[in-house]
Protein backbone atom coordinates (compact mmCIF):
# COMPACT_ATOMS: atom_id res chain seq x y z
CA UNK A 1 0.00 0.00 0.00
CA UNK A 2 1.93 3.07 -1.50
CA UNK A 3 0.40 6.60 -1.33
CA UNK A 4 2.02 9.18 -4.17
CA UNK A 5 4.63 11.75 -2.25
CA UNK A 6 6.16 14.77 -4.27
CA UNK A 7 9.75 15.10 -3.51
CA UNK A 8 11.96 16.90 -6.11
CA UNK A 9 9.67 17.88 -8.25
CA UNK A 10 8.74 14.59 -8.80
CA UNK A 11 6.03 11.87 -7.71
CA UNK A 12 7.57 8.95 -5.99
CA UNK A 13 5.92 6.46 -4.21
CA UNK A 14 6.50 6.49 -0.68
CA UNK A 15 5.11 3.57 1.90
CA UNK A 16 2.33 4.35 3.95
CA UNK A 17 3.38 4.68 7.70
CA UNK A 18 2.76 1.20 10.11
CA UNK A 19 0.53 2.23 12.37
CA UNK A 20 1.41 0.40 16.20
CA UNK A 21 -0.35 0.64 19.13
CA UNK A 22 1.40 0.01 21.58
CA UNK A 23 -1.44 -0.76 24.80
CA UNK A 24 -0.21 -0.15 28.02
CA UNK A 25 -0.99 -0.84 31.69
CA UNK A 26 -2.49 2.42 33.78
CA UNK A 27 0.32 4.11 35.54
CA UNK A 28 -1.95 3.87 38.24
CA UNK A 29 -1.73 0.33 38.92
CA UNK A 30 2.24 1.23 39.61
CA UNK A 31 4.12 -1.38 37.62
CA UNK A 32 7.20 0.13 36.93
CA UNK A 33 8.52 -2.20 35.12
CA UNK A 34 5.41 -2.87 32.77
CA UNK A 35 5.65 1.13 32.23
CA UNK A 36 9.80 1.16 31.54
CA UNK A 37 8.52 -1.66 28.60
CA UNK A 38 5.97 0.73 26.89
CA UNK A 39 8.64 4.00 27.26
CA UNK A 40 11.35 1.96 25.88
CA UNK A 41 9.80 0.28 22.85
CA UNK A 42 7.68 3.69 21.87
CA UNK A 43 11.14 5.07 22.42
CA UNK A 44 13.11 2.82 20.18
CA UNK A 45 10.53 1.98 17.40
CA UNK A 46 11.49 5.67 16.58
CA UNK A 47 15.12 5.10 15.67
CA UNK A 48 13.67 1.69 13.50
CA UNK A 49 15.12 2.00 9.83
CA UNK A 50 13.18 -0.03 7.32
CA UNK A 51 11.52 0.13 3.79
CA UNK A 52 8.32 0.66 5.89
CA UNK A 53 8.06 3.45 8.76
CA UNK A 54 6.62 2.63 12.04
CA UNK A 55 4.19 5.13 13.45
CA UNK A 56 4.03 3.97 17.08
CA UNK A 57 1.69 5.39 19.96
CA UNK A 58 0.97 4.38 23.49
CA UNK A 59 -2.47 3.93 24.59
CA UNK A 60 -4.29 4.18 27.84
CA UNK A 61 -7.35 5.59 28.41
CA UNK A 62 -7.67 7.91 31.37
CA UNK A 63 -8.09 6.12 35.16
CA UNK A 64 -11.46 6.78 36.27
CA UNK A 65 -11.65 7.35 40.20
CA UNK A 66 -15.67 7.34 40.76
CA UNK A 67 -14.56 6.05 44.53
CA UNK A 68 -11.29 7.09 45.55
CA UNK A 69 -11.87 10.91 44.47
CA UNK A 70 -14.03 11.10 48.05
CA UNK A 71 -11.67 11.67 50.92
CA UNK A 72 -13.70 9.02 53.30
CA UNK A 73 -12.82 6.20 50.25
CA UNK A 74 -9.30 7.12 48.97
CA UNK A 75 -7.32 4.81 51.16
CA UNK A 76 -9.56 1.97 50.94
CA UNK A 77 -8.34 -1.07 49.25
CA UNK A 78 -11.32 -2.05 48.95
CA UNK A 79 -12.72 0.67 46.91
CA UNK A 80 -9.61 1.01 45.43
CA UNK A 81 -9.56 -2.49 43.72
CA UNK A 82 -13.20 -1.77 42.72
CA UNK A 83 -11.65 1.06 40.75
CA UNK A 84 -9.02 -1.37 39.12
CA UNK A 85 -11.67 -3.46 38.09
CA UNK A 86 -13.89 -1.30 36.71
CA UNK A 87 -11.10 0.73 34.78
CA UNK A 88 -9.12 -2.41 33.82
CA UNK A 89 -12.47 -4.76 32.49
CA UNK A 90 -14.89 -2.13 31.48
CA UNK A 91 -13.30 1.23 30.94
CA UNK A 92 -10.25 -0.01 28.70
CA UNK A 93 -12.14 -2.24 26.98
CA UNK A 94 -14.81 -0.12 25.64
CA UNK A 95 -12.33 2.69 25.00
CA UNK A 96 -10.26 0.44 23.11
CA UNK A 97 -13.26 -0.35 20.89
CA UNK A 98 -13.09 2.96 19.71
CA UNK A 99 -9.52 2.96 18.49
CA UNK A 100 -9.11 0.40 16.22
CA UNK A 101 -9.90 1.82 13.38
CA UNK A 102 -6.72 4.33 13.63
CA UNK A 103 -4.07 1.04 13.84
CA UNK A 104 -2.39 -1.83 11.45
CA UNK A 105 -0.85 -3.62 14.72
CA UNK A 106 -1.51 -3.93 18.13
CA UNK A 107 0.73 -4.70 20.55
CA UNK A 108 -0.34 -5.93 24.19
CA UNK A 109 2.56 -4.93 26.53
CA UNK A 110 1.45 -6.78 29.25
CA UNK A 111 -0.15 -10.27 29.57
CA UNK A 112 -2.21 -9.27 32.63
CA UNK A 113 -3.86 -6.79 30.31
CA UNK A 114 -4.52 -9.84 27.68
CA UNK A 115 -8.40 -9.72 28.15
CA UNK A 116 -8.14 -6.91 25.59
CA UNK A 117 -7.32 -9.14 22.91
CA UNK A 118 -11.18 -10.14 22.75
CA UNK A 119 -12.37 -6.67 21.58
CA UNK A 120 -9.20 -5.92 19.12
CA UNK A 121 -8.89 -7.67 15.63
CA UNK A 122 -7.24 -10.79 16.74
CA UNK A 123 -5.55 -11.47 13.44
CA UNK A 124 -3.49 -8.16 14.09
CA UNK A 125 -2.82 -8.43 17.76
CA UNK A 126 0.49 -9.46 19.61
CA UNK A 127 0.64 -9.86 23.36
CA UNK A 128 4.10 -9.68 25.06
CA UNK A 129 4.26 -12.88 28.36
CA UNK A 130 5.93 -12.01 30.97
CA UNK A 131 5.83 -14.68 32.97
CA UNK A 132 2.81 -16.46 34.45
CA UNK A 133 1.41 -15.53 37.86
CA UNK A 134 -1.79 -14.13 36.00
CA UNK A 135 -2.83 -17.54 35.25
CA UNK A 136 -1.83 -19.09 38.66
CA UNK A 137 -5.91 -19.57 39.42
CA UNK A 138 -6.03 -22.22 36.34
CA UNK A 139 -2.94 -23.82 37.35
CA UNK A 140 -3.93 -24.61 40.55
CA UNK A 141 -6.05 -25.97 42.31
CA UNK A 142 -7.71 -24.17 44.49
CA UNK A 143 -11.68 -23.56 46.39
CA UNK A 144 -13.67 -20.60 47.26
CA UNK A 145 -15.65 -17.67 46.70
CA UNK A 146 -12.96 -15.31 45.74
CA UNK A 147 -11.03 -18.21 44.03
CA UNK A 148 -13.64 -18.19 41.78
CA UNK A 149 -13.79 -14.93 40.76
CA UNK A 150 -9.49 -14.81 40.26
CA UNK A 151 -9.83 -18.18 38.07
CA UNK A 152 -12.23 -15.98 35.97
CA UNK A 153 -10.37 -13.35 35.28
CA UNK A 154 -7.37 -15.71 34.64
CA UNK A 155 -10.02 -17.75 31.93
CA UNK A 156 -10.38 -14.11 30.14
CA UNK A 157 -6.63 -13.20 30.12
CA UNK A 158 -5.83 -17.23 28.88
CA UNK A 159 -8.77 -16.98 26.32
CA UNK A 160 -7.24 -13.48 25.06
CA UNK A 161 -3.70 -14.92 24.92
CA UNK A 162 -4.47 -17.99 23.18
CA UNK A 163 -6.28 -15.88 20.39
CA UNK A 164 -3.31 -13.33 19.89
CA UNK A 165 -1.79 -13.76 16.85
CA UNK A 166 1.86 -13.86 18.30
CA UNK A 167 2.83 -14.35 21.22
CA UNK A 168 6.34 -12.89 22.27
CA UNK A 169 7.83 -14.11 25.79
CA UNK A 170 10.56 -12.19 27.76
CA UNK A 171 12.50 -15.61 28.20
CA UNK A 172 13.38 -18.66 26.87
CA UNK A 173 12.48 -19.81 30.72
CA UNK A 174 8.81 -17.19 30.39
CA UNK A 175 8.23 -19.45 27.11
CA UNK A 176 8.72 -23.22 28.23
CA UNK A 177 6.61 -22.49 30.86
CA UNK A 178 3.95 -20.66 29.52
CA UNK A 179 3.99 -23.92 26.46
CA UNK A 180 3.99 -26.83 29.91
CA UNK A 181 1.33 -24.93 30.82
CA UNK A 182 -0.88 -25.83 28.21
CA UNK A 183 -2.59 -22.25 27.75
CA UNK A 184 -0.49 -21.88 25.01
CA UNK A 185 1.12 -24.13 21.93
CA UNK A 186 4.22 -23.42 20.66
CA UNK A 187 2.48 -21.98 17.06
CA UNK A 188 3.65 -18.20 17.18
CA UNK A 189 4.83 -18.25 20.80
CA UNK A 190 8.28 -17.07 20.43
CA UNK A 191 11.22 -15.07 22.56
CA UNK A 192 11.95 -11.63 22.49
CA UNK A 193 14.12 -10.97 25.25
CA UNK A 194 13.68 -7.39 27.46
CA UNK A 195 15.96 -4.61 27.28
CA UNK A 196 18.40 -2.51 29.64
CA UNK A 197 18.76 0.69 29.12
CA UNK A 198 22.55 0.77 29.22
CA UNK A 199 22.82 4.68 28.42
CA UNK A 200 20.97 5.60 31.49
CA UNK A 201 22.33 2.96 33.64
CA UNK A 202 26.03 3.26 32.84
CA UNK A 203 26.30 7.19 32.56
CA UNK A 204 27.59 9.22 35.19
CA UNK A 205 23.90 11.91 35.75
CA UNK A 206 25.20 14.40 38.07
CA UNK A 207 21.49 15.58 39.34
CA UNK A 208 20.61 11.30 39.83
CA UNK A 209 23.21 11.20 42.17
CA UNK A 210 22.49 14.43 44.09
CA UNK A 211 18.96 13.17 44.19
CA UNK A 212 20.16 9.50 45.62
CA UNK A 213 21.71 11.34 47.88
CA UNK A 214 19.25 13.25 49.53
CA UNK A 215 17.74 9.62 49.70
CA UNK A 216 20.55 7.62 50.92
CA UNK A 217 22.91 10.37 52.14
CA UNK A 218 26.30 10.43 50.75
CA UNK A 219 28.60 7.55 49.38
CA UNK A 220 31.31 6.58 52.54
CA UNK A 221 33.95 4.94 52.01
CA UNK A 222 33.43 2.71 55.50
CA UNK A 223 29.81 2.19 54.61
CA UNK A 224 28.88 -1.18 52.35
CA UNK A 225 25.32 -0.79 50.85
CA UNK A 226 23.65 -4.01 49.90
CA UNK A 227 21.02 -3.80 47.35
CA UNK A 228 17.40 -5.19 46.66
CA UNK A 229 15.18 -3.94 44.22
CA UNK A 230 11.44 -5.14 43.68
CA UNK A 231 7.89 -4.87 44.72
CA UNK A 232 7.05 -7.26 47.87
CA UNK A 233 5.47 -10.58 46.31
CA UNK A 234 5.73 -13.63 48.09
CA UNK A 235 7.80 -15.08 45.62
CA UNK A 236 10.03 -12.12 45.55
CA UNK A 237 11.37 -13.94 48.52
CA UNK A 238 12.64 -10.59 50.59
CA UNK A 239 13.04 -13.06 53.87
CA UNK A 240 15.84 -14.25 52.14
CA UNK A 241 17.28 -11.24 51.61
CA UNK A 242 16.84 -10.09 55.54
CA UNK A 243 18.33 -13.35 56.50
CA UNK A 244 21.36 -12.94 54.77
CA UNK A 245 21.91 -9.13 55.38
CA UNK A 246 21.73 -10.55 59.31
CA UNK A 247 24.62 -12.57 58.64
CA UNK A 248 26.71 -9.89 56.12
CA UNK A 249 26.04 -7.47 59.36
CA UNK A 250 28.11 -9.41 61.70
CA UNK A 251 31.21 -9.59 59.60
CA UNK A 252 30.61 -5.89 58.11
CA UNK A 253 29.16 -3.83 60.83
CA UNK A 254 28.78 -1.05 58.88
CA UNK A 255 26.44 -2.77 55.91
CA UNK A 256 22.90 -1.78 55.56
CA UNK A 257 20.30 -2.87 53.35
CA UNK A 258 18.39 -0.28 50.27
CA UNK A 259 15.15 -1.58 49.37
CA UNK A 260 13.93 -0.21 46.24
CA UNK A 261 10.02 -0.67 45.65
CA UNK A 262 7.87 -0.10 48.71
CA UNK A 263 7.67 -1.09 52.29
CA UNK A 264 8.05 -4.33 54.15
CA UNK A 265 4.83 -6.16 54.96
CA UNK A 266 4.39 -6.30 58.38
CA UNK A 267 5.38 -10.09 58.37
CA UNK A 268 8.89 -9.32 57.08
CA UNK A 269 8.70 -6.22 59.45
CA UNK A 270 8.65 -8.69 62.11
CA UNK A 271 11.25 -10.48 60.81
CA UNK A 272 13.77 -7.92 60.07
CA UNK A 273 13.03 -6.84 63.88
CA UNK A 274 13.55 -10.46 65.28
CA UNK A 275 17.11 -10.29 63.18
CA UNK A 276 17.81 -6.68 64.68
CA UNK A 277 18.31 -5.40 61.65
CA UNK A 278 15.34 -3.05 60.99
CA UNK A 279 17.30 -0.17 61.75
CA UNK A 280 19.69 -0.85 59.06
CA UNK A 281 17.28 -1.06 56.52
CA UNK A 282 16.63 1.92 54.00
CA UNK A 283 13.06 1.72 52.42
CA UNK A 284 12.55 3.81 49.04
CA UNK A 285 9.48 3.76 47.35
CA UNK A 286 9.60 2.96 43.47
CA UNK A 287 12.12 5.86 42.03
CA UNK A 288 12.95 7.22 38.70
CA UNK A 289 15.10 5.42 35.97
CA UNK A 290 17.84 8.02 36.71
CA UNK A 291 17.69 7.64 40.45
CA UNK A 292 17.66 3.64 40.54
CA UNK A 293 20.47 3.96 38.31
CA UNK A 294 22.37 6.19 40.33
CA UNK A 295 21.41 3.96 43.40
CA UNK A 296 22.45 0.93 41.08
CA UNK A 297 26.13 2.23 40.66
CA UNK A 298 26.77 2.87 44.44
CA UNK A 299 25.77 -0.11 45.73
CA UNK A 300 28.13 -2.46 46.47
CA UNK A 301 26.12 -5.87 46.03
CA UNK A 302 22.38 -6.79 44.35
CA UNK A 303 20.69 -9.82 46.00
CA UNK A 304 18.15 -11.41 43.73
CA UNK A 305 16.88 -14.28 46.26
CA UNK A 306 13.66 -14.81 43.85
CA UNK A 307 12.05 -18.17 43.54
CA UNK A 308 10.34 -17.33 40.78
CA UNK A 309 10.68 -14.75 37.89
CA UNK A 310 9.65 -13.91 34.17
CA UNK A 311 13.00 -12.38 33.15
CA UNK A 312 14.43 -10.64 36.30
CA UNK A 313 15.39 -7.41 34.93
CA UNK A 314 17.11 -6.10 38.58
CA UNK A 315 19.59 -8.40 37.62
CA UNK A 316 20.89 -7.40 33.98
CA UNK A 317 20.57 -3.81 35.13
CA UNK A 318 22.77 -4.47 38.36
CA UNK A 319 25.04 -6.16 36.14
CA UNK A 320 25.32 -3.09 33.33
CA UNK A 321 26.15 -0.33 36.32
CA UNK A 322 28.92 -2.91 37.35
CA UNK A 323 27.30 -4.03 40.66
CA UNK A 324 28.16 -7.59 41.11
CA UNK A 325 24.41 -10.31 41.40
CA UNK A 326 23.71 -12.90 43.71
CA UNK A 327 21.01 -14.65 42.46
CA UNK A 328 18.47 -17.61 43.09
CA UNK A 329 19.72 -20.85 40.59
CA UNK A 330 16.71 -20.74 38.52
CA UNK A 331 16.51 -21.01 35.05
CA UNK A 332 15.79 -17.68 34.16
CA UNK A 333 18.11 -15.85 36.37
CA UNK A 334 21.21 -17.61 34.94
CA UNK A 335 19.51 -16.80 31.39
CA UNK A 336 19.61 -13.18 31.73
CA UNK A 337 23.00 -13.37 34.51
CA UNK A 338 24.63 -15.35 32.44
CA UNK A 339 28.39 -16.34 33.95
CA UNK A 340 28.99 -13.11 35.54
CA UNK A 341 26.57 -13.80 38.41
CA UNK A 342 26.84 -15.63 41.43
CA UNK A 343 24.36 -18.51 42.01
CA UNK A 344 22.62 -20.12 44.99
CA UNK A 345 19.86 -22.39 45.68
CA UNK A 346 16.60 -20.88 46.77
CA UNK A 347 16.50 -20.04 50.56
CA UNK A 348 19.90 -21.69 51.09
CA UNK A 349 21.33 -18.99 53.85
CA UNK A 350 24.31 -20.50 54.53
CA UNK A 351 25.58 -20.67 50.77
CA UNK A 352 23.79 -17.25 50.11
CA UNK A 353 25.65 -15.68 52.96
CA UNK A 354 29.16 -17.41 51.74
CA UNK A 355 28.80 -16.48 48.26
CA UNK A 356 27.79 -12.55 49.32
CA UNK A 357 30.94 -12.33 52.03
CA UNK A 358 33.20 -13.54 49.25
CA UNK A 359 32.32 -10.65 46.95
CA UNK A 360 32.68 -8.16 49.54
CA UNK A 361 35.63 -9.14 50.82
CA UNK A 362 36.69 -9.02 47.06
CA UNK A 363 35.83 -5.87 47.03
CA UNK A 364 37.36 -4.80 49.86
CA UNK A 365 40.51 -6.83 49.39
CA UNK A 366 41.21 -7.85 45.58
CA UNK A 367 39.99 -4.45 43.94
CA UNK A 368 41.73 -6.14 40.36
CA UNK A 369 39.35 -8.99 40.61
CA UNK A 370 36.68 -6.89 41.52
CA UNK A 371 36.72 -4.68 38.81
CA UNK A 372 37.18 -7.62 36.44
CA UNK A 373 33.96 -9.12 38.00
CA UNK A 374 32.53 -5.20 36.90
CA UNK A 375 33.71 -5.02 34.07
CA UNK A 376 32.60 -8.34 33.32
CA UNK A 377 29.22 -7.83 33.91
CA UNK A 378 28.66 -4.48 32.20
CA UNK A 379 30.13 -6.82 28.67
CA UNK A 380 27.37 -9.74 29.15
CA UNK A 381 24.39 -7.17 29.72
CA UNK A 382 25.78 -5.33 26.14
CA UNK A 383 23.31 -8.08 24.61
CA UNK A 384 20.16 -6.87 25.87
CA UNK A 385 19.19 -3.84 24.24
CA UNK A 386 15.96 -2.44 23.78
CA UNK A 387 17.06 -1.17 20.57
CA UNK A 388 17.40 -4.77 19.63
CA UNK A 389 13.86 -5.67 21.51
CA UNK A 390 11.97 -3.06 19.49
CA UNK A 391 14.20 -4.04 15.77
CA UNK A 392 12.90 -7.58 16.76
CA UNK A 393 9.05 -6.13 17.20
CA UNK A 394 9.03 -4.49 14.03
CA UNK A 395 9.90 -7.79 12.44
CA UNK A 396 6.40 -9.27 14.20
CA UNK A 397 4.66 -6.26 13.33
CA UNK A 398 5.07 -7.06 9.75
CA UNK A 399 4.40 -10.42 9.83
CA UNK A 400 1.01 -10.28 11.35
CA UNK A 401 0.09 -7.12 9.28
CA UNK A 402 1.26 -9.10 5.99
CA UNK A 403 -0.71 -11.90 7.04
CA UNK A 404 -3.75 -9.96 7.67
CA UNK A 405 -3.67 -8.25 4.82
CA UNK A 406 -3.15 -11.86 2.63
CA UNK A 407 -6.02 -13.24 4.62
CA UNK A 408 -8.31 -10.43 3.93
CA UNK A 409 -7.30 -10.36 0.12
CA UNK A 410 -8.59 -13.60 0.35
CA UNK A 411 -11.50 -13.25 2.12
CA UNK A 412 -12.57 -10.28 -0.12
CA UNK A 413 -11.35 -12.38 -3.34
CA UNK A 414 -13.40 -15.59 -1.96
CA UNK A 415 -16.43 -13.05 -1.43
CA UNK A 416 -16.49 -11.77 -5.02
CA UNK A 417 -16.21 -14.88 -6.94
CA UNK A 418 -19.33 -16.25 -4.39
CA UNK A 419 -21.04 -12.67 -4.98
CA UNK A 420 -20.37 -13.25 -8.85
CA UNK A 421 -21.16 -16.81 -9.08
CA UNK A 422 -24.65 -15.95 -7.06
CA UNK A 423 -25.01 -13.04 -9.42
CA UNK A 424 -24.24 -15.48 -12.19
CA UNK A 425 -26.56 -17.92 -11.02
CA UNK A 426 -29.54 -15.57 -10.95
CA UNK A 427 -28.88 -14.27 -14.69
CA UNK A 428 -29.17 -17.72 -15.25
CA UNK A 429 -32.53 -18.13 -14.33
CA UNK A 430 -33.10 -14.80 -15.72
CA UNK A 431 -32.41 -15.64 -19.14
CA UNK A 432 -34.34 -19.18 -19.06
CA UNK A 433 -36.51 -19.04 -22.22
CA UNK A 434 -39.79 -18.91 -21.20
CA UNK A 435 -42.41 -20.40 -23.13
Amino acid sequence: MTAPSPIGGANTLQPKPLRVAIIADFVEERWPSMDLVATMLARELRSVRGAVPIEAEVLRPVFLRPLTRYARLARSRDACNVERALNRYVRYPLWLRRQRARFDVFHVVDHSYAHLVNYLPVERTIVTCHDLDAFRPLLEQTSGARNTIFRAIAGRLAKGLRRAAIVSCVSTATCDALLKSGIRTGDNTIVVNNGVDAETLAAGDAEAEKTAAQMLGAPRADRIEILHVGHGEARKRIDVALKVFAQICREFPAARLIRAGGPLNDQLTELAGSLGIFDRIVTLPFVERRVLAAIYRRAALLLMPSEAEGFGLPVVEALACGTPVVASDIPVLREVGGATAEYCPVGDIARWCESATAILHERANDTAAFDRRSAAGIAWSARFSWAGHATRMVNLYHAVASAAAHEQFEQSDSLSAMKQARTGHRRGIHRQPTR
